[in-house]
């Protein structure tokens, strides 16, 4: 009992700790965007640490959730790099936002009707469909969630993960023992020490958390069912829609982009190329490089703005690639439309 209590003492001092790395803030801006350019830079929220998702190495961060960031930074700012990295613990994430602590929030979050309507905050666009699920020891031979009866799962406090694990246990009369844990590093920690017998979170991060155990991860199973929709979605204030619109369609750009087949070399290719040149490109393909349309002056934007995030940051098979293909997690939802996923970019004219 007195190493659980380290444990969220532990947890409680980082989440503390991250709280005041923080940027003070009077007010939130009205005007994200200007107080953007006036600053030179994004300031964005990301998971703690989520393996493929937000993870630090030394003053370096990596990631689908840090991508997301650079992404937005390339659109408003016109450099990927002008972008400052927060990571933000899951009980503090929607009042960092709300106060101005933070300009977007790309961590790991399911948008929710409680949420938004409940918050004072928008849910720009669905970057990751997920889904709840579980992890156990393998030695205990469970392949189904209905055979974890009476047992204890830990889970990240704060989360709908909590929320949904208690409603499962009850719609399925199961006895099951729920273990809140203030930050998921901390959970993690909990399961591996024997004090959980389950872990219980998106299944992107148990499939992240077990690949970075290396060549302990055979002796950990991820159960194939799955207990919830979890789609996974990038955050604003709510109220100022002009930076509504620019996170929402930097989104869009990468899918169209992928659905296109335009990665960012071979938009760095085509871009200078002259009119003439383009003429056998298609319309879609000249709209992201801004030679057809209007969609940078109808977002205040310069009109390239689509094709330099693609060749800065990627389209959204480079992101999943470099992020979340070393998981080894399948696409599946995640495909584009066109490939039998729920991916699917409205067109940009």
């Amino acid at each position: 009992m007195s190493t659980m209590r380290t444990l969220l003492s532990g947890a409680i001092g980082t989440a503390l700790a991250i709280a005041a790395a923080l940027p003070a803030t009077a007010a939130p801006p009205a005007d994200t965007v200007a107080a953007i350019r006036a600053r030179g830079q994004l300031v964005c929220g990301v998971s703690p640490s989520a393996a493929g998702f937000a993870t630090q190495s030394g003053s370096t961060w990596k990631g689908f959730e840090v991508d997301y960031c650079r992404a937005v930074a390339s659109v408003v700012l016109g450099d990927a790099e002008k972008v400052r990295i927060v990571p933000v613990p899951a009980g503090q994430r929607f009042a960092g936002l709300e106060q101005g602590e933070i300009d977007l929030l790309t961590r790991n979050t399911t948008w929710t009707l409680e949420r938004e309507a409940g918050n004072n905050i928008a849910f720009a666009a669905i970057t990751y469909y997920d889904g709840q699920g579980f992890m156990l020891r393998d030695e205990r031979g469970i392949r189904r969630v209905q055979q974890m009866d009476g047992l204890k799962v830990c889970v990240e406090a704060a989360t709908t993960t909590e929320q949904n694990v208690a409603e499962y246990a009850r719609a399925m009369r199961m006895r099951l023992t729920v273990v809140p844990v203030a930050d998921a590093t901390k959970a993690q920690a909990a399961f591996l020490a024997g004090f959980c017998d389950a872990l219980t979170s998106d299944l992107s991060v148990l499939a992240g958390f077990r690949r970075s155990l290396g060549s302990r991860a055979d002796e950990f199973s991820l159960l194939g069912e799955i207990i919830s929709k979890e789609p996974l979605s990038m955050v604003v204030r709510r109220g100022d829609w002009r930076f509504f619109d620019i996170v929402r369609w930097t989104h869009f750009a990468m899918v169209a982009a992928e659905e296109l087949n335009m990665d960012g070399e071979t938009l760095r290719q085509l871009r200078s190329r002259s009119e003439a040149d383009l003429a056998g490109a298609g319309t879609e393909v000249q709209r992201l490089l801004g030679r057809v349309g209007a969609s940078g002056r109808l977002l205040g934007l310069d009109p390239d703005w689509a094709a330099r995030l693609v060749i800065q940051v990627g389209n959204y098979r480079e992101v999943w690639e470099r992020n979340i293909g070393p998981l080894g997690i399948r696409r599946g939802l995640n495909l584009t439309w066109n490939q039998g996923g729920l991916l699917y970019a409205p067109p940009m004219r």
